[in-house]
C-alpha cells in the first residue's frame, strides 16, 4: 500500500527521538528516550526499541510504509551502520538491520543527523529556495549537510556535510574522533562550557555549567563568557568559509541547542566571516539561524524517505 505516512528516528548523544510523520511533514505521534550514551551498545538499542515500540503501539502505525533514521555520525549508509562519536558503545553498529527487524520488515533510509536537519531546513526552513545551502546542527556535538544544485547531498556514506569535524586548529586540542583542533571540539555546546571553565567563569547559585548558563552570561556582559562564544563562533565561520569556498553555498544555516543562543554567537560568527570569507564568491554568503526547531531532525529523517519517492519533486520535498 502507498502512503505518505512514514517514520522517523532522530538518535543523538543526548535524546532518542522517534515521530510518524506525514507527506507534509507534520509529526502525528512523538515518543521519546534519553539516551545512554555510556551504557553498551545492546542498552542503547533497547532505548531505540522503546522509542519505536510507542510508535507501533499507534493506531496511525499501519499507514506506515518506511521508516526513515538520522543519527549523529559517522554514519555509513551503504553498510547501514552508525558509529557515533558520542556513543561508544555503537561501532560500526547494525543500525539499519536492527531497526528493521524492530519495524516488522519495513524499508529503511539512513543518514547522519546534520544532513537529516538539512533536508528539514531546505524542505520547510530556512534555506527553502536556496539550491546551495549549508546547515549546521551546533549542540553536543557539530554537524552538517549540504544541499548542492537544489538536492540534498549526503554522500556515498550519508556524511557530505559533516562540517564539525574539520580541523580549523591545527595545534588544537585532540577531538574524539582522533584529529585535533576540529570545529566540534572547539564549538559544541559542552566545549563553549569546557572553555569557559576554564578561563576562570563560574557558575551561579544553581549551579549549572552547560552552554545555556554561559550564553546567559554572555548576554549579562560576562566578558570570559562572551569570550567563549567568540571563539567557537571563529571556528565555525573558519569552516563555514571553507565549505563555501570548496562547493559555492550562498548560506549557511545555524540551528541545534547552541543555535538558539542567537546573536550571542550569530553577530561574532558573522564579524568572523569577514576575516575567513574574503575571495570574491563567497563574500556575500548569507548566515541565518534555523526555523525547524528541535523537530529538524524528525522532519528530516521523515523528508530523506519521501525524497525518493517519484513524486517527491511535485510535493517540494
Amino acid at each position: 500500500m502507498h502512503t505518505d505516512l512514514v517514520a522517523a528516528l532522530d538518535i543523538g548523544g543526548t535524546k532518542i527521538a522517534g515521530a510518524l510523520v506525514d507527506g507534509r511533514g507534520r509529526i502525528l505521534v512523538r515518543a521519546q528516550r534519553p539516551t545512554p550514551a555510556r551504557e553498551d551498545g545492546e542498552t542503547v538499542m533497547r532505548a531505540v526499541a522503546a522509542v519505536l515500540g510507542e510508535l507501533t503501539a499507534s493506531p496511525l502505525w499501519e499507514g506506515v510504509s518506511a521508516v526513515g533514521i538520522g543519527s549523529a555520525g559517522p554514519v555509513d549508509a551503504s553498510a547501514g551502520t552508525v558509529s557515533p562519536v558520542n556513543v561508544p558503545g555503537w561501532r560500526d553498529y547494525p543500525l539499519v538491520a536492527r531497526v528493521r527487524e524492530a519495524a516488522g520488515g519495513l524499508p529503511v533510509e539512513l543518514i547522519g543527523d546534520g544532513v537529516a536537519i538539512t533536508a528539514a531546513e531546505h524542505w520547510q526552513g530556512a534555506a527553502r529556495g536556496h539550491d546551495n545551502a549549508l546547515c549546521m546542527v551546533v549542540s553536543t556535538g557539530v554537524g552538517g549537510g549540504l544541499v548542492l544544485d537544489g538536492t540534498l547531498h549526503a554522500g556515498p556514506t550519508g556524511n557530505a556535510g559533516h562540517i564539525g569535524h574539520i580541523s580549523v586548529d591545527l595545534d588544537g586540542d585532540p577531538c574524539p574522533c582522533g584529529s585535533r583542533g576540529c570545529v566540534e571540539r572547539i564549538a559544541s555546546g559542552p566545549n563553549i562550557a569546557r572553555r569557559a571553565l576554564e578561563d576562570g567563569w563560574r557558575p551561579g547559585p544553581d549551579g549549572d555549567t552547560s552552554a545555556v548558563a554561559v550564553a546567559a552570561a554572555a548576554r549579562a556582559g560576562d566578558p570570559v563568557a562572551v569570550a567563549s562564544f567568540e571563539r567557537a563562533a571563529r571556528a565555525l565561520a573558519a569552516g563555514i568559509a571553507a565549505t563555501a569556498t570548496l562547493v559555492e553555498i550562498d548560506i549557511a544555516v545555524i540551528g541545534g541547542g547552541v543555535g538558539k543562543a542567537g546573536e550571542i554567537l550569530l553577530a561574532p560568527l558573522r564579524k568572523a566571516l569577514t576575516d575567513y570569507a574574503t575571495l570574491s564568491f563567497v563574500r556575500r554568503l548569507a548566515v541565518a539561524p534555523a526555523q525547524m526547531g528541535t523537530d529538524a531532525g524528525l522532519v528530516g529523517a521523515a523528508a530523506a524517505v519521501l525524497a525518493r519517492r517519484p513524486d517527491a519533486a511535485a510535493a517540494g520535498v
